[in-house]
């Protein structure tokens, strides 16, 4: 096996490892409620603005490569990750310091919002190992692979992005004050 080959053995390892920890640790942590400490309230429409900024830098990162910009491309990418994570880290203490909102909407809209919202969910968990190995077969030079594979993680990474802000735009008239 060469060299790339095994790099890429290990990073799929890894990969692995982070896509279940990942949704695992979200999940027992979104049940956990810190003690006497004050709701982060202004997280939302914080977090929901990183997912906006997200998609559009998303859009902007193909843009970019389509017009030969290789170092535009990479960075836009390596930013949209490190958005993701910040994304991450500010739901889950959002969720340690306050309750979850219930939508109010009924009717057909309701349905429609729980639809957006599980989807997003069910995507956000799956865009990770996407996302991973999409960039890890750019970082080994592997662009066949990695464009080939990019072709799948973009439009579910958009869509998660795009569908965190709807989502948030449907449920933010609930929002407790």
């Amino acid at each position: 096996m060469d060299a790339i080959a095994l790099k890429e053995k290990k990073f799929n390892k890894l990969i692995t490892l982070v896509s279940v920890v990942i949704p695992v640790v979200v999940a027992i942590l979104f049940g956990v409620k810190l003690p006497n400490v004050e709701p982060l309230s202004f997280l939302p429409p914080i977090y929901a603005a990183t997912n906006g900024l997200t998609a559009l830098l998303l859009i902007v990162a193909v843009w970019a490569i389509k017009n030969g910009k290789r170092t535009l491309h990479q960075n836009l990418m390596t930013t949209c990750i490190a958005l993701s994570l910040a994304f991450l880290v500010m739901y889950v203490a959002y969720h340690m310091t306050s309750d979850s909102t219930t939508f109010g909407g009924e009717g057909w809209i309701k349905w429609v919002y729980y639809f957006i919202l599980v989807t997003h969910i069910i995507l956000s968990i799956a865009i990770i190992p996407l996302v991973l190995r999409t960039y890890a077969r750019a970082y080994l030079k592997k662009f066949e692979a990695h464009r080939k594979l990019a072709k799948i993680t973009f439009p579910i990474w958009l869509y998660v992005a795009v569908t965190g802000v709807v989502v948030y735009l449907m449920i933010s008239p609930y929002y407790i004050q």
